[in-house]
Order: structure tokens, then C-alpha cells, then sequence
């Protein structure tokens, strides 16, 4: 169905794609892997005509496919869905399926619409109600509202970006069930994963990016995790971070009956926890059910409604920043492209964000370069940062090597308590083992760590104790050894349950 050849694009003296060959056959689902920077995304953009190939041919259901633009891929029988949804949340799932349709499509009648809505939701195992407000549906829903669109604009291949990286353990059963169907029924899926074992139960064949250029093709069957990472990364991955049984000290972190109302509707309900010296707390929770305001709140970059929070013996219920820092606290946002960093700046300069003000980084008010320098230097030799230099940009390196900066900055001070929300999104195995890495180191020296995540695997994984955040509200955290993956997976995907205090 779709043969890519040769394809190079390159945007400046960065080489993103360097001949890259990629082959996808009716009823087939096909893995593409590689880091990030691998060219993966490039490649697809090409594909897609988001963007136009320097070299290369692209054959599709039998025809050429060059100087195209989205529109015309979508006429051609291609549908994109993206790590970020394109629906209108004040909008129906029809209104949504229609929009865009253009002026020649089927889906112009409202009745029309929704019966094929309904049709197809059927066929697919979709589960989808046409007059739905796509505000009120979850994060999964709305991913198969985008599935729908595709379908009901004639996809016979679907390139699926990262769809599972929000989805809680039923959700992502679910999808995966999907595209089993859809594979079933003759469409041809390209999914776009870090998740190694989702590609190994799902694909039949997979393809790995490395540097721009293809890494190595196999069938799923026999393939292994730690093959895949190693030819994703060239060079063997080592084992999983050794995680150190240890005891917890005393408690320094205490969130009391925290609450948080705004406009009038409550995006956090009452919330008790303490979290203590040497530990992870891992909370697990789809995005979107209030864990971006709780880090907020303990982060001060929110004002809580009701309750109070204990850093390390000091009320900072109503703190600045600058004070929680003085006294122990640090923060990896979810987005560190826009909230973590400030991309336009230096390597150097994002290094040292939270103490430029202070010697020996400032002296009588005045940056002291030098010694700024010297800072940098030694974070990203410890921290392993690859730039073009100390005096590159930011947005120049890798997200990877981004997030090293981030963990920099924030872990280099040797906080009390570290806040981590998401800190391996979309990062690549090497990266992501990385991060792992230096986030059990804090805490073997004692540190303590509120772990948020939508992975259920990292929260497993880390949590010294384990609980779930759900439209707004926390249920009780339980020791590591008495977590139960099936229960947690309900909990996140919205069964019922009580928040209690830790």
C-alpha cells in the first residue's frame, strides 16, 4: 500500500532523514521506533506533506504522491492522528466529524453523520455516542473520536503518534483491540511508540530510526525489549536501575485537607498526605484529573482555597517560589519545553535560572560569567548534556539532553523534596533510563520525591507507596507490596473510590 524511498530532508546542516526506505502492506501494522531526533517524526511529516522531501519518492495505493500538502493526503486516503488532539471540546463528536470535512464530503448532513458515526463505532468496537460533548468524554474517548474522523474521511492508513502516552491500562487494552480491527478490516496502521512491549504485542513488523537513517528492520515475532533499545540507541542498554531497599525517615512534606476551587467549580478536592525522607510517592492518574493543580498548589505557582502545606517544618501554604526553593523544594514540570526552560536561552543560562541571583553566580548585583560558566561546565559533564555548546540554545538540543538540563538545574541543588510530574514523557529509552537513574540516586541520598505519572509501569516501578489522583481527588497511597496493577488501572480509568488521608 504505501512504499517510501530514499527519502532525505534535511533542514539546514541537520540531516533529519538520510535515505530513509519504509514499506507498509494492506492489513498490516507496522512499529516505527528510534529516540527522539531520530528522524521519525520528519519522515512522517514528509509522508503527510506537512512538509516536502529534498530527495526521495512516495507510492501510495499505487500512485505517486509528491508536492502534497495534508489535504490532498487526506483525499488520497491518509489520516494522522496526533499526540494532541485537533477536536472543539464545546462541540459534539458529529460536529466535530464533519468539521473540516470540506465542501465536497458526505458528512454534511448533522442526521447523516451520526448514523455512520454510529455505524462505524460499531464495526470498530468504538463505543462512541454521536451526540457526546467531547468535554465531557474522557482522554481515550476523544483519541477514538479522532480514529472515527479518519475512518469517516476514507484512512486506509493510519499513522497512529505516540496514541497510548495518556491512556490508563483499560484504555490503551482498548485501543490496541481497535487497531486489531481496523488491521482485520484491511486498514494499515504505522504506530509511532516508545512503548516497547504495546509495539511487540500490536505490530508484525518494525522498523527503528537511529540518527536520521534506518537502524535495522524485524518482525515483532522474536524480538526482544532490550534488542529493540539497543538498536534504537546503538549500543547496549544497561540493566534497569538497581533500586535499593531502604527505610524512610521522618516526614518533610505534609499536605493537609489541600483544596482548590476556582470559578466556581472544584479542581481538587480535599487532600492529605505526608511524604517522607528517602521515599517516592508515585502517583498514577490520566491526565487531566488534577494532578497539574496539585504540583501547582505544593509548587506555588497555585494559591490553595482550603488546607495547608508543611515543607520541612515551615508553613509555605502561601509562600513565593523563591521561598519554597530556600527551603528545600524543586520542580521538573510536565513541559519542558515551555514551562521548564526558556528555549531562546543558553545551555548555560537555563542552568542557572534558580540562582543567578546569588553568589557565586552574582556578585554586587552583576552576573559573574565566569563563574557561571564554571557551574555549567561541571552540571553538564555530570549530568552527561550533548549540545553544540554551553552556548548553544536551548531548543537546539535533543529532548533528552533538554530534560537533563531541567534535572540539572532542579536535582543539582540537592533539594529536601523533589516534585517530578511526568519527567519522561516522550523520552526515549536511554533518556528515560537516565532520568530513572538520577531520580533513585536522590533519593538513596535521602531525598524525597512526589512522582506523578499516566505510566502505570513507572509508578509500579518507582513507588515506594502507590496511589491514584482521580477527577480531583487521591485515594489512600498503599505500600509498593500490597499494589495491585489491575486495581490501580481501574482506579485510574475512573472506578470508584474514596480519598483518604496518607
Amino acid at each position: 500500500m504505501l512504499e517510501m524511498h530514499g527519502i532525505r530532508k534535511a533542514y539546514g546542516a541537520v540531516q533529519a532523514n538520510r535515505g530513509i526506505d519504509l514499506e507498509v502492506k494492506s492489513g498490516q501494522i507496522v512499529g516505527l521506533l528510534g529516540e527522539n531526533g531520530s528522524g521519525k517524526s520528519t519522515l512522517m511529516k514528509v509522508l503527510f506533506g506537512v512538509v516536502g522531501a529534498d530527495a526521495g519518492t512516495i507510492r501510495f495505493k499505487g500512485k505517486t504522491l509528491a508536492g502534497h500538502g495534508p489535504a490532498q493526503a487526506m483525499a488520497a486516503g491518509l489520516g494522522m492522528i496526533h499526540q494532541h488532539f485537533t477536536l472543539v471540546e464545546a462541540m459534539s463528536v458529529t460536529e466535530n466529524v464533519m468539521l473540516g470535512a470540506g465542501g465536497a464530503s458526505p458528512l454534511l448532513s448533522p442526521r447523516d453523520t451520526a448514523r455512520r458515526i454510529a455505524e462505524e463505532s460499531a464495526t470498530y468496537g468504538l463505543d462512541i455516542d454521536p451526540d457526546a460533548i467531547v468535554a465531557d468524554l474522557p482522554h481515550g474517548r476523544r483519541q477514538r473520536v479522532e480514529i472515527v474522523k479518519a475512518i469517516l474521511r476514507g484512512a486506509d492508513l493510519l499513522i497512529l503518534d505516540e496514541p497510548t502516552s495518556n491512556l490508563s491500562p483499560p484504555e490503551v487494552e482498548g485501543l490496541l483491540a481497535i487497531m486489531a480491527r481496523l488491521r482485520d478490516q484491511g486498514c494499515a496502521i504505522v504506530f509511532i511508540s516508545h512503548k516497547l512491549d504495546e509495539v511487540l504485542a500490536i505490530c508484525s513488523d518494525i522498523v527503528v530510526l537511529r540518527d536520521g537513517a534506518v537502524a535495522g528492520t524485524c518482525t515483532a515475532t522474536g524480538a526482544t525489549r532490550a534488542g529493540l533499545a539497543q538498536m534504537m540507541v546503538g549500543r547496549h542498554m544497561p540493566p534497569p536501575v538497581a533500586r535499593a531497599n531502604m527505610p524512610a525517615g521522618r516526614n518533610v512534606l505534609h499536605v493537609v485537607q489541600m483544596a482548590l476551587t476556582e470559578n466556581g467549580t472544584a479542581r481538587l478536592e480535599p487532600i492529605t498526605f505526608s511524604l517522607r525522607a528517602g521515599e517516592i510517592l508515585a502517583i498514577a492518574g490520566i491526565d487531566g484529573n488534577g494532578q497539574a493543580e496539585l504540583v501547582e498548589c505544593l509548587a506555588g505557582l497555585r494559591a490553595p482555597t482550603a488546607g495547608g502545606i508543611d515543607l520541612d517544618g515551615r508553613d509555605v501554604t502561601f509562600a513565593s517560589v523563591g521561598e519554597r526553593m530556600a527551603s528545600g523544594l524543586a520542580y521538573i514540570p510536565v513541559d519542558r519545553a515551555s514551562t521548564s526552560l526558556v528555549t531562546d536561552m543558553s545551555v548555560a543560562d537555563n542552568l542557572a535560572l534558580r540562582d543567578f541571583d546569588r553568589p557565586p553566580l552574582s556578585r554586587r548585583g552583576w552576573l559573574a560569567r565566569n563563574s557561571l560558566a564554571d557551574r555549567a561546565r561541571e552540571m553538564a559533564q555530570r549530568f552527561t548534556i550533548k549540545s553544540a555548546g554551553l552556548d548553544a540554545p536551548a531548543r537546539t538540543l535533543s529532548g533528552g539532553n533538554q530534560q537533563k538540563i531541567v534535572l540539572a538545574r532542579e536535582i543539582g541543588r540537592n533539594p529536601v523534596v523533589l516534585i517530578a510530574h511526568q519527567p519522561v514523557w516522550g523520552l526515549d529509552p536511554g533518556a528515560t533510563h537516565f532520568v530513572i537513574e538520577q531520580i533513585l540516586a536522590l533519593r538513596a541520598a535521602g531525598g524525597a520525591i512526589l512522582y506523578i505519572s499516566s505510566s502505570l509501569e513507572e509508578v509500579m516501578t518507582l513507588g515506594d507507596r502507590i496511589a491514584v489522583m482521580q477527577g480531583g481527588r487521591l485515594s489512600s497511597p498503599i505500600d509498593r507490596e500490597q499494589a495491585d496493577i489491575t486495581q490501580i488501572g481501574l482506579l485510574m480509568a475512573g472506578a470508584a473510590f474514596h480519598g483518604h488521608a496518607a
